[in-house]
């Protein structure tokens, strides 16, 4: 395999689903060595940002619910798997997996992508407790909410991958 093919082996799923960013991070040269999770991070999230709304709305698009059918299913990422196990999301009751889900549905139906927040360190309370919050904001405010905590979930995966950096 070329270097280009295994850095976006390597990184193109530290935005979910979304490959396309770490093509364009490694054809324009941004790379840095030796690869550390701030480089690769600035890097991936510098085209991120650079990327057209369009393009951004898929990568938020491309997120899982929390909690939710992908979840049920076990078709989940690996990592989208190990982050919402970490915030306990795979041990809801009934009754919170029901709120999930009415929050799921209700965000979707607003903003038109799934809720995104980076769950590492949370609880299932925290991050209802954001769901309900994020719910009354305007769809520019969520949009810049959601993808600064791509971001963050990014910096985290990046982290995960290169560790001691």
């Amino acid at each position: 395999m070329t270097a280009r093919g295994d850095f976006i082996q390597m990184f193109g799923g530290v935005f979910e689903h979304s490959p396309f960013i770490a093509e364009r991070a490694y054809d324009a040269g941004l790379m840095l060595v030796p690869l550390t999770s701030k480089s690769v991070h600035d890097a991936l999230t510098s085209i991120f940002r650079r990327a057209s709304r369009e393009e951004r709305l898929g990568v938020l698009r491309a997120h899982p619910d929390l909690a939710g059918k992908l979840a049920v299913a076990g078709e989940l990422t690996e990592d989208s798997k190990k982050e919402q196990a970490g915030a306990g999301l795979d041990r809801l009751s009934a009754a919170e997996h029901a709120r999930f889900t009415e929050l799921n549905t209700a965000y979707m139906k607003k903003f038109g992508f799934p809720f995104i927040i980076a769950v590492k360190g949370l609880t299932k309370d925290d991050i209802l407790a954001a769901f309900e919050k994020r719910l009354h904001n305007s769809a520019d405010e969520e949009f810049d909410t959601a993808t600064a905590q791509v971001e963050k979930i990014a910096l985290l995966r990046l982290q995960s991958l290169l560790p001691g950096h």
